[in-house]
């Protein structure tokens, strides 16, 4: 495997989360942020006289949607070039395309389209996705899409009555139909001039961290529903801010949010943790182990922790009490600058 390169700055556009909220603050030393209301929804001239001395107003059909799934814009910069991955593609083709035209988004610049892992909240809006992107590029070729081979046929969960089946996501075959360039990829690699790293396997090192409760997946060749608790395909993007240190991007953190951060650390070979973004997973029987998570996660000194998605309103209060002023969530329409 090529080695991780430092490169000198990142910018994340988050186009699909959980949260919507934009207008409040951050203040983190190092950390840029843009998106809030006036910046997402520009102020039009006033087209009546109904409203005294005021020209201008904030029109709010240019602020953006929140839906319970994710997808990040990331932007590497090394000197002269720029090379940009979509992480993931949220749960709706339709929330994708409303939020990437509010946002005015230039995804004509996305090269790589990389899935964290095998569950519709994430890969639902893959096909309108690829298909938007390839509109707009300038290059003939479909953008890439990055894949882990084992596709379950159907995902879900033990429920009170029996397995509760989540919407499938798209095949490979779907994909490819809608102009993409497939890759399938279950090792870790790294991609774009190496300045990004995808992630294998995750290693599960903590003792507590233990999977998706209850997770469960459909075996077409025995028409049973089988234990998946571990979602073995999840797997992780990340980069390497010269003078910060690992910037890591999560899905769902289904192997643990503290194997995720240590895993990392270990594939680009240092000690130092900037920013882990995405979804810790830290809700329904997970907030089992939100405490010593937490702990694990300051004993790691991350500059920042940007919690959005699956990560649930305790983990951002025990984070802001453990370790206050290294919290900014993630939220629709916010873009990140390190």
């Amino acid at each position: 495997m090529a080695s991780l390169i430092e490169v000198d700055a990142l910018e994340v556009l988050v186009i699909v989360d959980n949260e919507v909220d934009p207008i409040s603050s951050y203040n983190i030393p190092g950390l840029t942020v843009s998106g809030q209301l006036a910046d997402i929804a520009p102020r039009a001239p006033l087209q009546d006289n109904d409203r005294g001395s005021a020209k201008f107003e904030i029109r709010l059909d240019n602020v953006c949607c929140g839906a319970h799934g994710l997808s990040l814009m990331v932007t590497a910069i090394k000197g002269q070039n720029r090379h940009t991955v979509l992480f993931d593609t949220a749960p709706e083709e339709h929330i994708w395309e409303l939020n990437a035209k509010r946002l005015r988004a230039d995804i004509g610049t996305i090269e790589w389209v990389q899935l964290s892992h095998w569950h519709r909240d994430h890969s639902g809006g893959m096909l309108k996705a690829v298909a938007m992107i390839n509109q707009a590029r300038s290059s003939k070729d479909g953008v890439v899409v990055d894949l882990h081979p084992n596709r379950p046929a159907s995902r879900g969960f033990q429920g009170p009555f029996g397995p509760v089946a989540l919407e499938r996501d798209p095949t490979f075959d779907e994909i490819e139909a809608a102009g993409a360039t497939v890759v399938k990829n279950d090792l870790a690699h790294t991609i774009l001039d190496d300045m990004f790293l995808v992630s294998g396997e995750i290693p599960r090192v903590t003792p507590y961290e233990v999977g998706f409760k209850r997770g469960m997946r459909y075996d077409e060749g025995t028409g049973t529903w089988e234990s998946d608790e571990l979602i073995l395909d999840e797997r992780f993007l990340m980069c390497n801010v010269k003078g910060k240190g690992v910037v890591v991007f999560t899905g769902c953190s289904h192997a643990g949010v503290v194997n995720v951060a240590k895993h990392a650390l270990q594939l680009a070979g240092t000690e130092k943790l900037h920013a882990v973004i995405g979804g810790y997973h830290l809700v329904g029987p997970n907030e089992a182990w939100l405490k010593p998570t937490i702990a694990d996660l300051k004993e790691l000194n991350p500059d920042i922790l940007m919690p959005g998605h699956c990560s649930g309103w305790r983990a951002k209060v025990e984070i802001e009490n453990t370790m206050p002023g290294r919290l900014a969530p993630s939220v629709v329409g916010t873009k990140f600058s390190f």
